[in-house]
């Protein structure tokens, strides 16, 4: 059964949480220990084992939960209302000024380089994010072709592909170099006329 927390107790544990998803972007789990966390976030060791107790798994899963969420948040609203081309430049626009504004240390390689390799339970968290990423962005191919947008010769799901391809490929890259042009040219050629990645996903 979930314990219900207050709200200081919901808040310790936040301020936790995000200390240590912090901390696991720079340094890459081997460099996270609990002792680490502890004196960067300044938490004593029985408070970071009563918010979660069975330790280090519990708090990578708890990281998983949370990149995850903030990989979808990120790009909302412009991800649930990509239906023209306007918007899907609207959509790449945030994404380019959501990397610069995090820096090198990006939510989706901390989620899939780091953390999948700590488990099963964070691998299921992994593979469900990008389940509910690759749905979203199907959807919003879907719209666009509804509305005389797009090549309709390109199916959803495989534009979907290219497309988050695109934006995690690009920020691994900037990720190991701090350029993102990378990011930037890897989305322009998906979504540039004409594109040589997806036939003119825009038109």
């Amino acid at each position: 059964m979930e314990r219900v927390l207050t709200a200081k107790g919901a808040a310790t544990r936040q301020r936790i949480l995000e200390g240590a998803a912090e901390l696991l972007r720079r340094n890459g789990t081997a460099g996270v220990s609990l002792d680490l966390i502890c004196k960067d976030t300044g938490s004593s060791k029985s408070q970071l084992f009563h918010y979660f107790p069975d330790g280090r798994a519990e708090l990578f899963a708890a990281i998983a939960r949370f990149e995850a969420d903030r990989v979808i948040s990120d790009q909302q609203p412009h991800i649930q209302d990509l239906s023209t081309a306007e918007s899907w430049r609207a959509w790449r626009a945030a994404v380019i000024a959501r990397y610069v504004e995090i820096g090198r240390y990006c939510p989706v390689n901390a989620l899939v380089v780091e953390l999948s390799r700590t488990g099963p339970v964070v691998e299921g968290i992994v593979v469900d994010m990008q389940t509910r990423w690759h749905t979203l962005m199907t959807q919003a191919v879907v719209r666009l072709q509804a509305t005389g947008g797009g090549c309709r010769d390109v199916a959803p799901e495989a534009a979907a592909s290219v497309v988050l391809a695109a934006v995690q490929g690009g920020a691994s890259i900037y990720q190991a170099t701090g350029d993102f042009v990378h990011l930037e040219r890897a989305l322009d050629g998906v979504l540039a006329e004409p594109s040589w990645v997806v036939e003119r996903l825009l038109i």
